[in-house]
């Protein structure tokens, strides 16, 4: 009974150190929650909405951190800014603008990774005025131009399948006209 005991509170003592780390930002988002279930090998969805100060639950009940392992650039929040085709308004009016890469802690293996975009910037008003190619492991999308896709105030998702072999996420954003920008990311297991 004193054996179980000891072993209970250095759980707690352990689960309290990572949590500490997360908030402190030296574990990244998603990583806290393995380690403190004891790594079992079943990796949880890392969802982060770039250009947030503060988490945000989507209306499936999903957690989004905020703004998180990206390089370079600025952040900024569009406010109350309408943005169609989606039911989680807010990932889009928060972005990460001009910014050069991405990088996020993950086990090695097989993803769904789906990156969020918008045109939310009142100084693109056609297509062709911002354009940015995306780098994500080894797939490429080049000459992204959001406002063609979409056009201005709408949800755009991009999905890709990637393998890590390195113990890392990398997405490298090479900018065209104008700078690059995002909104969010879903990390997610393999879609089978």
């Amino acid at each position: 009974m004193h054996l179980t005991n000891s072993v209970r509170s250095f759980c707690v003592v352990l689960t309290s150190l990572f949590l500490l780390l997360a908030a402190a930002g030296s574990i990244r988002a998603g990583q806290a929650d393995a380690a403190a279930s004891g790594g079992a090998g079943v990796f949880k969805p890392i969802r982060i909405n770039f250009g947030a100060f503060e988490p945000y639950t989507d209306p499936r009940g999903n957690v989004w951190a905020p703004d998180t392992g990206i390089e370079d650039g600025n952040t900024i929040d569009r406010g109350d800014l309408p943005i169609a085709d989606t039911d989680m308004a807010p990932i889009y009016r928060t972005e990460h603008y001009s910014m050069t890469r991405f990088t996020q802690a993950v086990p090695n293996g097989d993803y769904t990774v789906k990156l969020h975009f918008a045109e939310t910037f009142d100084g693109i008003t056609d297509k062709g005025q911002r354009v940015f190619s995306v780098k994500i492991q080894d797939k490429e999308l080049k000459d992204l131009d959001i406002f063609a896709e979409v056009g201005f105030g709408k949800a755009l998702i991009k999905t890709f399948d990637v393998s890590v072999t390195n113990g890392k996420m990398t997405i490298i954003f090479t900018p065209n006209i104008e700078n690059p920008e995002i909104n969010g990311i879903e990390i997610l297991p393999a879609r089978k």
